[in-house]
C-alpha cells in the first residue's frame, strides 16, 4: 500500500505577477525594451507580454555634444569679449574719444593673449612689427614704435591693460579673455588681489569717459570743408 506524497508547502513571500499584462503595462514594457536596444543596453526584467505588440518607428533625439568647438576663422582660436565693451569701442571711435593707434594696439594685443592667462607676451617692437604686417607688404603708412608706446600708456590709463614686466601685457580679463569661465575667475581674482580689490582700480574701473573728445586720423564722414589739425596717433 502506497501513501500519497506530502502536500507542497506554499512558499512565503509576495505572489508572482502574472506574465500577461494588459493595457498600459504592455505598452510600457515594449517601450523599455525598444529603448534598451536603442541605447545599447539590455533592459532588465523586461519581457514581451504575451508577444502581442511590437512598437515601430521609435525616434530618439540627442542633444548636441557639449564639447563641440566653435567654427572660427584662422588658426589662433577665439576669445570671449564683453558685449558692452565691444559696443563701447565702436562708440568711442565714432566719438573721437580714442585714437586710431590706441584702438589698433588694444585689438592686436587682446587677440594675442596666451589662453587661460589674459597675458600677451609682446614687446612694443613686436606690437609695432605685428601691426605693420600688411602695411609693409603694400608699401602703405606704418605705425611707429613711439606711437605704440604712447598708445600702451593710454590703454593703461583706461584700465584696459596693464604692464606685467618682461615684455608682458596683462589684458583686463573683464573686457576680453581667451579661456573658460573657471580660468577667467581665477585670473580675475589674482588681478583684483594685487590691487587690494579696489573697485576704482584695475580691472574694475574702465575709461575713458565718453565726454573726452580727441582728434584722430579716422574718417567717419566729416565735412571736407572743415580743416582741423589731426592727431597722428
Amino acid at each position: 500500500m502506497t501513501s500519497d506524497p506530502p502536500a507542497r508547502r506554499r512558499q512565503a513571500g509576495p505572489r508572482a505577477v502574472p506574465a500577461a499584462a494588459t493595457g498600459n503595462d504592455a505598452e510600457f514594457g515594449d517601450i523599455l525594451a525598444v529603448l534598451g536596444q536603442q541605447l545599447g543596453q539590455k533592459a532588465a526584467h523586461v519581457t514581451d507580454p504575451g508577444g502581442r505588440r511590437k512598437l515601430k518607428g521609435i525616434h530618439l533625439e540627442y542633444a548636441a555634444d557639449p564639447t563641440t568647438v566653435h567654427d572660427m576663422a584662422g588658426p589662433a582660436g577665439y576669445s570671449l569679449a564683453s558685449n558692452w565693451f565691444t559696443q563701447l569701442l565702436a562708440q568711442l571711435a565714432v566719438a573721437n574719444s580714442i585714437t586710431k593707434s590706441q584702438l589698433c594696439v588694444f585689438l592686436f594685443v587682446a587677440g594675442g593673449q596666451v589662453p587661460g592667462t589674459g597675458i600677451a607676451q609682446y614687446t612694443q617692437q613686436e606690437i609695432t612689427d605685428g601691426l605693420n604686417t600688411i602695411a609693409a607688404r603694400k608699401g602703405g603708412k606704418m605705425i611707429t614704435r613711439s606711437t605704440v608706446n604712447r598708445a600702451v600708456s593710454a590703454l593703461c590709463g583706461y584700465n584696459w591693460v596693464e604692464k606685467a614686466g618682461n615684455g608682458r601685457i596683462q589684458i583686463n580679463v573683464r573686457l576680453w579673455f581667451q579661456g573658460n569661465s573657471t580660468a577667467q575667475q581665477e585670473v580675475l581674482a589674482e588681478i583684483a588681489d594685487r590691487h587690494q580689490n579696489d573697485v576704482q582700480a584695475f580691472p574694475y574701473a574702465v575709461g575713458p569717459t565718453a565726454d573726452v573728445q580727441q582728434e584722430l586720423d579716422l574718417d567717419f564722414g566729416s565735412d571736407p570743408g572743415i580743416s582741423a589739425k589731426k592727431r597722428t596717433g
